[in-house]
C-alpha cells in the first residue's frame, strides 16, 4: 500500500462513508474487501447480528450492512466506532489475516527450530499466521554450542540482547563478546555466527526487522 492510499480510502467529516460506485471497481479495492471481510469474521466469532451489533456500537444498521458488502468505505470514525463496539483494535480490520489487536500463544504451541545437534535452540514468540513486519524469538545456547547463519535478505536487521550467560556474535569474521543484559543490533544480511563460549547456557532474546512486511 503506498503513502496515497490512505488519503484515497479516507471519508471527510461530513461524509461518514464513500460509495465505492464514486471511485473504483472492488477489484481494485482490496482495502474494502478486507474490512468487509474481517468484519463479517469478527461479528460472526460473536454471533451477533447485524442489528445487535449497530446497537453495540452506534453504527446504524444499514451503514454495517454496506460496508460487510462491500459497498462502502468506513471514515475512520466510523472504524473507531465499530471497533470499540466489538472491542478489537482498528488494526484488525486491516489485516491480511485474522488478528485481533490481542493474540496470546502457548509456549506449548510455539513453533522451534533446533541445530542438527541440538546445541542451539530458536524459539519463535509470535505467531506465523499474521501478516508482519517484525519477528521475536528466544535464543538458548548449549555451553560450547554455536550456530552459523550465511545472512538473510538485503536490509534486515537482528537486534540481540543477552538475558543469562555470555554470548560472542560475529558478524563477517568480526567478533563482539556479550554479557549478561548487553545487547548489539547488525545487519543481517552478511554472514554471522552465534558462540557461547562459557560452560553455561546462554538465553538471549532476538528482533528481527526486515525491511517490508513479510504475509
Amino acid at each position: 500500500m503506498s503513502a496515497q492510499d490512505p488519503v484515497r480510502f479516507l471519508a471527510t467529516s461530513g461524509e461518514p462513508v464513500l460509495d465505492l460506485n464514486a471511485l473504483e471497481s472492488l477489484d481494485e479495492d482490496p482495502i474494502s474487501q478486507r474490512v468487509a471481510q474481517n468484519l463479517q469474521r469478527l461479528r460472526g466469532k460473536r454471533h451477533l447480528s447485524l442489528d445487535a451489533l449497530a446497537r453495540l456500537c452506534g453504527v446504524s444498521r444499514a451503514m454495517l450492512a454496506q460496508i460487510e458488502s462491500g459497498r462502502s468505505v468506513p471514515s475512520i470514525k466510523v472504524l473507531c466506532k465499530i471497533a470499540k463496539g466489538l472491542k478489537v483494535s482498528v488494526a484488525a480490520f486491516l489485516e491480511h489475516r485474522a488478528f485481533e489487536g490481542v493474540e496470546v500463544l502457548a509456549a506449548s504451541q510455539s513453533k522451534r527450530l533446533v541445530s542438527a545437534n541440538g546445541s542451539f535452540v530458536s524459539r519463535a514468540l509470535f505467531p506465523f499466521d499474521i501478516t508482519r513486519q517484525s519477528e521475536f524469538y528466544e535464543l538458548r545456547v548449549s555451553p560450547l554450542g554455536e550456530e552459523h547463519a550465511q545472512g538473510h535478505g538485503p536490509g534486515v536487521q537482528e537486534n540481540l540482547v543477552v538475558a543469562q550467560g555470555v554470548l560472542e556474535i560475529s558478524v563477517n569474521d568480526e567478533r563482539y563478546l556479550l554479557s549478561t543484559g548487553d545487547s548489539i543490533l547488525f545487519y543481517a544480511d552478511q554472514p554471522h555466527r552465534y558462540r557461547n563460549p562459557a560452560d553455561s547456557e546462554a538465553v538471549a532474546y532476538l528482533v528481527v526487522t526486515y525491511p517490508e512486511r513479510l504475509d
